[in-house]
């Protein structure tokens, strides 16, 4: 992977994971690298579930494929913010 793909796919996982984020009711406290981080996981993933149905072989945008990543980051948001906020400091 090239530099330029590396800074393309985090862009892409902000974009993906700030909206998995929002789409999320009530807070989240997560830091943004773990958002980024649960995005770019999400963008991978909803472009595989979206091609291995079958419904990303479009010319131009693929709408239902960034509704599947969207999707699959507020899933993968919700399930981060419950496990990390459940962290207890021990001492």
């Amino acid at each position: 992977m090239t530099i330029g793909g590396i800074i393309s796919a985090i862009i892409v996982g902000l974009i993906i994971g700030a909206l998995g984020r929002v789409a999320v009711p009530g807070k989240q406290s997560i830091p943004v690298w773990l958002t980024i981080i649960v995005g770019i996981g999400a963008a991978f993933l909803g472009t595989a579930v979206a091609r291995g149905i079958g419904y990303a072989d479009t010319d131009g945008f693929d709408w239902l494929e960034f509704f599947t990543q969207v999707a699959i980051a507020a899933a993968g948001v919700a399930v981060v913010a419950g496990a990390y906020g459940r962290r207890t400091l021990t001492r």
